[in-house]
């Protein structure tokens, strides 16, 4: 029965929802609700599940609306810039300011030890943990010592992820340049230094790796004082510890030089206000939903505020300090992990404590503005984020990853990929498992989807198959990216390779057909080879193309003939032969190309 507008009843409907608890919801038979996935194309099963968009669609179809019970702040959305400007004049003005943990981040060249010593520091695993040995998310997390709380920042180490590096710095109070003692000052120890010097941001080095025999603390300090960093021994300004991460060698005298610094730099900030966070990490749980790793710059969030967070919102439900235990409040420098949101915001948007007076209750039309946008994405014929360049062949790829930080790895790594050929179109790219949503947003641009550390939802299995959709899953980025490579690769024209054989001199036409010639000749240079390809060449000019479908030397059927001898030549092609003419012998060959 179709509802009269004034009569519609609303529906909250969660991320995701099963069949059966999607039909209690609407006091529908879970039969009527299959029926109506069928007519969407969708084959689903009483107990699986469907996300928010299929559901919220197949609500609408039946008559009802769908609303959310969270609410929203229409106040100006902070920048990181415009918070780093905010802490300045906190610090400035003097008020109400406390001091606060410094904010640490450890930087170096891949391979010098930066998460081993991560690893020592927190007493936790984390070189072992991390699929092909590269630390994919920036994580955070507390360290005590002298009964005073360092909060520590990790970021990737590989050159694949300097951006990701480049905003650890942004946020953090005191860097930690590690170079092995071993390895001395490498490509990117030096884009880091740079990096430092630029920003001004207080810097201790670690000496790691002391424990190696070919160690030189002294050779490493002479390459640094080269780049500009002048340790104190040297008459500088940078504090400088021998340490050896695997060995547990130094790392109080580390600490000891952070904490100097941080006393020396004197950080405050007001935690009476409210909170203001970075959003250093987030993913979607499939039990918890969204979950996002933030950093408190200034003030204090609590559980039961009112959030915003770029285009998220929510109400905090709940707050997990970096160890997992579950508080009510957290102040400046506090790395903690928050739920309550509607979504998975990205990594450096502010989440901001909104006034009471600014939230207004969510309309259930601004949602159906969201399901009326994706019954038009399934629908589009042509879904383009990028331009397209005249003469380009397209790739379009729907990306889904566990975390933003890992998503935006792999945009950058991606983007890098140049070719004059195929430009690579990201049609759709987000957090969380593979649905029905992402096939059917692929059916129409003919986009690959490709996962990292995802699973795909029986669901979206069945629609892929039954619609030819691609569908892959990595648990190592550059497998991913691979995969991408010979995409590209399979998409771009393929390489002709000619390679000369020899000459033939045309000395007697025995026999001229339609389309091809019985020819006798000698061969100048080289070979010639039954199956070549050949051009005509006349007075100078080439004048046409064949083919060699046949060969006699002396009578016999031959494949072969070689230099100075005479040869029968059976000929295909359109041009007519004379005598005189040279026949240019050859073959190509196909090579697959290569980026």
């Amino acid at each position: 029965m179709i509802m009269a507008q004034s009569d519609k009843k609303i529906v909250k409907i969660p991320s995701s929802i099963t069949v059966k608890k999607f039909s209690e919801l609407l006091g529908m038979p879970v039969t009527s609700i299959i029926t109506e996935l069928l007519k969407n194309g969708i084959l689903a099963a009483i107990n699986e599940e469907i996300d928010f968009d299929t559901a919220s669609v197949i609500a609408q179809d039946l008559g009802f609306e769908t609303e959310a019970d969270l609410e929203i702040s229409d106040t100006e959305k902070i920048t990181v810039e415009k918070l780093i400007e905010i802490c300045k004049k906190e610090k400035e003005s003097g008020k109400n300011l406390r001091p606060r943990p410094p904010v640490v981040t450890i930087l170096g060249h891949v391979d010098h030890g930066k998460t081993t010593l991560l690893d020592t520091i927190r007493k936790t695993s984390v070189a072992t943990k991390e699929a092909g040995g590269i630390t994919q998310h920036i994580s955070a997390y507390q360290a005590k010592k002298k009964n005073k709380l360092i909060t520590f920042i990790d970021t990737p180490g590989h050159e694949a992820f300097s951006g990701m590096r480049e905003r650890g710095v942004s946020i953090a109070d005191i860097a930690v340049l590690v170079v092995a003692a071993d390895d001395g000052v490498r490509p990117q120890t030096k884009e880091v230094i740079e990096y430092l010097k630029e920003k001004k941001v207080p810097t201790v080095v670690a000496i790691n790796k002391i424990d190696k025999p070919t160690a030189s603390p002294q050779r490493v300090k002479q390459e640094l004082a080269d780049n500009g960093i002048l340790i104190e021994q040297w008459g500088g300004n940078v504090m400088s510890a021998n340490i050896s991460a695997k060995q547990n060698m130094g790392i109080d005298e580390l600490l000891d030089n952070i904490l100097l610094v941080a006393e020396v730099e004197d950080f405050k900030a007001d935690e009476k206000r409210d909170g203001l966070a970075i959003v250093l990490e987030s993913n979607l749980d499939p039990k918890k939903g969204p979950v996002a790793t933030v950093l408190v710059k200034t003030g204090t969030l609590k559980v039961g505020q009112d959030v915003t967070a770029g285009s998220t919102y929510g109400r905090i439900r709940k707050i997990e300090d970096f160890a997992g235990k579950s508080i009510e409040s957290a102040g400046p420098s506090m790395p903690v992990t928050i739920m309550g949101l509607n979504g998975t915001p990205n990594a450096n948007d502010v989440l901001q404590v909104t006034s009471g007076k600014s939230l207004a209750r969510l309309k259930s039309k601004e949602f159906g503005a969201t399901s009326a946008g994706y019954k038009e994405k399934l629908s589009s014929q042509k879904i383009l984020k990028t331009i397209e360049k005249e003469g380009m062949q397209k790739l379009n790829l729907i990306i889904k990853a566990d975390v933003q930080g890992s998503l935006e790895a792999i945009e950058q790594i991606l983007s890098a990929i140049k070719t004059d050929e195929v430009m690579i179109n990201f049609v759709e790219t987000g957090v969380g498992n593979i649905t029905e949503s992402d096939v059917k947003i692929a059916m129409p641009s003919q986009a690959n989807i490709l996962g990292f550390n995802v699973e795909t939802t029986p669901v979206a299995k069945r629609l892929a198959e039954s619609n030819g959709v691609n569908i892959k899953t990595f648990r190592i980025i550059y497998e991913l990216v691979e995969e991408v490579k010979r995409i590209i690769i399979d998409m771009l024209p393929p390489e002709i390779v000619r390679t000369d054989l020899g000459t033939v001199n045309i000395l007697a036409i025995f026999r001229t057909g339609k389309h091809d010639m019985i020819i006798g000749g000698r061969v100048n240079d080289g070979k010639i080879i039954k199956g070549a390809q050949v051009e005509i060449k006349r007075a100078g000019e080439i004048i046409g193309k064949g083919k060699i479908e046949g060969l006699q030397q002396n009578k016999n059927v031959t494949d072969e003939v070689g230099k100075g001898n005479e040869c029968g030549i059976v000929f295909a092609g359109n041009v007519k032969i004379k005598e005189g003419d040279i026949l240019i012998v050859y073959t190509e060959e196909e090579k697959k190309r290569t980026l």
